[in-house]
């Protein structure tokens, strides 16, 4: 026995599917959207590493009587980041530094951090 539908019935066949495949589409930008906002800030907390780290070598160089940003250039190059500006002041160095992110949408960024060590005299 056939079950008899009606027109309008018939005519929204498929909907289900269309509606699923839009709802996959948006999860699947929002996990990318995440993994790349993910990757930014993984890069940003790498930057901050480098940034803090060249800033005390730097600091411990100065007290050693030696070059601080000469020690600040080394320890950054050693963390694969690109040191941008490094000032002495006193006892006290300032160091910025940049990281190259990876490719994020296709733009590559460089995130910057900035650290300051010293004996704060």
């Amino acid at each position: 026995m056939r079950v008899r539908t009606e027109p309008w019935i018939r005519a929204e066949r498929g909907a289900a599917t269309v509606f699923g495949l839009a709802l996959i589409a948006v999860l699947v930008s929002f996990a990318m959207l995440c993994a790349a906002a993910a990757s930014l800030i993984g890069t940003h907390r790498r930057a901050e590493a480098a940034a803090d780290l060249a800033a005390l070598a730097a600091a411990q160089a100065v007290a050693d009587g030696n070059d601080g940003c000469g020690a600040a250039a080394t320890i950054a190059r050693a963390n694969d980041a690109n040191l941008g500006s490094c000032q002495v002041e006193g006892a006290n160095v300032v160091v910025t530094v940049s990281v190259p992110s990876a490719r994020v949408f296709g733009a590559g960024l460089s995130l910057p951090a900035r650290a300051r060590a010293g004996s704060g005299t």
